[in-house]
């Protein structure tokens, strides 16, 4: 958890409870790439994301990507990670054109971000995420949490 909460530090979505959601694009929406998140609101709130997410104690790379195919209306986004970076842009490409076949969307633009990382050699963890967040945050304000065992 450590080297995922540190890949979070690094795109700054670290103070954020995060929910994922599946793949689909509302046709309002304007897909931007950035390096790191803006500030999204108060910590401890919701973030929304669609999540590629990879962790190895193993030495030697990792790849984590995420594409999304946009148009005139609604889009999809397509997640997979793997050791092979170009193998996980393939998967995405296919898992786009699969998603885009079973939709009578108009699709005319797609794009694709590959991350890649160097696991540990000496037996830590390393993770690399892709991310995509839906916008500010939003309250998770309750009176209490209850925790069970």
């Amino acid at each position: 958890m450590a080297s995922y909460d540190a890949a979070l530090a690094a795109a700054n979505i670290h103070n954020y409870n995060l929910t994922t959601i599946s793949s689909v694009i509302p046709a309002e929406a304007v897909v931007e790439v950035v390096e790191t998140a803006p500030d999204l609101g108060p910590t401890g709130n919701q973030l929304t994301v669609v999540e590629a997410r990879m962790t190895t104690a193993e030495a030697g790379e990792v790849a984590a990507g995420l594409g999304w195919t946009t148009g005139t209306g609604p889009g999809l986004f397509y997640e997979a990670t793997g050791t092979d970076p170009e193998m996980v842009r393939q998967t995405i490409n296919r898992g786009l054109s699969a998603g885009a076949a079973l939709r009578e969307w108009s699709f005319t633009d797609r794009q694709t971000m590959i991350e890649t990382a160097e696991g540990n050699p000496d037996g830590g963890y390393t993770t690399v995420i892709v991310v995509a967040a839906y916008g500010e945050s939003e309250s998770l304000f309750w009176d209490s949490v209850i925790c069970l065992r």
